[in-house]
This record gives structure tokens, sequence and C-alpha cells, in this order.
């Protein structure tokens, strides 16, 4: 029997409708607040990401990819903007995942992963509309090498951050990160849950992903917009950093 899981979420946007499909639909889009996915601009064409194909592409309206593997489990993005009067957007986003075969193990858990991972691409989106739109992005990505099922070693992660027991969205705060030559660097906390941490510096989106809800690896995926970043030096600082040197 077929086992299906669906995440559908809408928002406005701060952007055109050409903006805001430049932004989900191109490769250099996806780097700004997502990951690395590289789009061939047609149906049919290939998405790097999990070797998806394209099965919509109506500039600027509608996009949708597909995923398939032989198993028997598919997933569907599908990205559906409207223009709203005032030169905005209204963005209708889903994922469908179906499974034909034998469930894989671990469903649940990944399901459950699924749909918060998407609530915090979802807000990282606008974040990137309003204060980074069309700047050229580099995607660092650092990982520890074990996961983890014990929620202290996030927390700790947090206090390194500098993050109080107290700490909110909205504050401000001036912390020490790695490639910015001992500077403190002033950021806004975008983004505050058991899972996930974002801050919005003057030239990155960073963020932070807690793998102990699904005994995962601690994790993360920055969005740095300087002119001047170096990918190999600054995943090279970040995976030190997030390891302990």
């Amino acid at each position: 029997m077929a086992r299906e899981f669906e995440v559908r979420r809408e928002q406005d946007l701060p952007a055109t409708p050409e903006q805001v499909w430049q932004a989900v639909a191109t490769g250099a889009g996806n780097l700004g607040w997502l990951y690395p996915m590289e789009v061939e601009p047609r149906v049919g064409g290939k998405v790097t990401r999990a070797d998806g194909t394209v099965v919509t592409w109506e500039p600027p309206h509608h996009f949708a990819v597909r995923v398939s593997l032989d198993s028997g489990f598919s997933n569907t993005l599908t990205y559906l903007i409207d223009p709203l009067d005032d030169g905005t957007s209204h963005l209708r986003m889903g994922i469908h995942w179906v499974h034909t075969g034998v469930v894989e193990e671990h469903w649940d858990t990944k399901a459950d992963a699924a749909e918060k991972h998407v609530d915090f691409y979802q807000h990282s989106l606008p974040e990137y509309l309003r204060h980074f739109a069309g700047r050229p992005a580099v995607y660092v990505k650092a990982a520890r090498p074990e996961p983890t099922d014990d929620p202290a070693d996030f927390a700790a992660l947090r206090r390194r951050l500098g993050l109080a027991d107290d700490t909110a969205v909205g504050d401000r705060l001036s912390i020490d990160l790695p490639g910015t030559d001992g500077d403190p660097t002033e950021v806004v906390v975008d983004w505050l849950s058991p899972d996930f941490v974002g801050l919005r510096g003057p030239d990155a989106l960073y963020r932070f992903f807690n793998g102990s809800s699904w005994n995962w690896p601690i994790w993360v995926g920055h969005h740095l917009f300087a002119e001047d970043t170096d990918e190999e030096l600054a995943t090279k600082a970040w995976n030190a950093w997030l390891n302990g040197a």
C-alpha cells in the first residue's frame, strides 16, 4: 500500500513574481536561501539536487521538480507564484512524497525533519528577498562527523554563539565568527527554535541545524554575500569552528 506525506505552505513575499522566480527556480537564487540546486530551465531539464527533473516550467508563475527512485519513492516540489496588487507576490509551496514499495526505515523521523526544515527554509526565503535579493551568494556547509541524540550538544553551540536563555527573535548581538579577522560581527536573531538558529548579518544569513532531534549530526549551512568570500577558506574555517578547533 502506498504511503504519502505532504507539506503545504503559503506566504506573501516582499518581491515581484520575477524576483521570486529567480530565487526559487535558478541555481544562483537557491544559493541565497536554500542550498545548491542547479536547474536546467525547461520541462525535462535536469536538477542537480538528488537527480531531479523539471516537470513544470512556466516562468514566472509555476515551477515544479520531481525526484523518482527505483525503490518506488517519488518527491515532487512545487512553487506557485501569484502577483499582488502592490507589486509583491504570494507564494504557494508544496512537497509531496509518495512511496509505493516497501516503506523505508525511519519514515516518520524523516517526515518530521522535512516539515520542520521546510518551515525554516521558507522563513529564509523572505529574509533573502528582503535583504539580499540579486546579490551573488556563496553557500558554505560544515558538519560534525558524528550524529547526536543529546539536545545538550546544540544547547552548548547556542551558548558558544552567545545566545542566552532569554534571547529572542529580533535581538541584536555582537558575536565572534570565523572568517571575520577577529572583529565581532553584528547580527540579528531572525529565527530561534529547539531545532534551528538563524542569524542575519550585514553580508550573510547564518543557519545552524540541530541534529539531535533526529539523531543526525549538528551542521551549518550559511549563505554568504560578501564580494570577497572564498568558499574553500570559509568552509574550512566553519568546519574548524564547528568541531571545536
